[in-house]
């Protein structure tokens, strides 16, 4: 599986980006897909995930209510809204897909293949 992320970029506080992920292969809807992230200095952090069929999602607690995961296996694509933006959402922003399970999990270490990652900076 070939992951590739886009969308990233530089947007005032407040603001929003949508970043998508898409990827080869016509076995993607058989895949839970995960958005995880890694700021300068800090490890990778888990910000949400997307079940199989995208009817479980699950964020870290900091994007609640600002941040949006959804697919569309037809495309092979898991998008990821962020609204509101904060100065502390800046980061390199990974796709990741797991292979194993229905539901994402928020370790990276389950996660079997990933994206070559998207800058998203947010300016106060």
């Amino acid at each position: 599986v070939q992951l590739q992320a886009s969308g990233g970029g530089l947007v005032q506080a407040g603001g929003s980006l949508r970043l998508s992920c898409a990827a080869s292969g016509r076995t993607f809807r058989n895949y839970a897909v995960a958005w995880f992230r890694q700021a300068p200095g800090k490890e990778r952090e888990f910000v949400a995930g997307i079940s199989r069929s995208g009817g479980i999602t699950s964020y870290t607690d900091s994007v609640k209510g600002r941040f949006t995961i959804s697919r569309d296996n037809a495309q092979s694509t898991v998008y990821l809204q962020m609204n509101s933006l904060k100065p502390e959402d800046t980061a390199v922003y990974y796709c990741a897909v797991d292979r194993g399970r229905v539901v994402a999990g928020n370790d990276p270490l389950l996660y079997d293949y990933w994206g070559q990652g998207t800058l998203v900076t947010v300016s106060s």
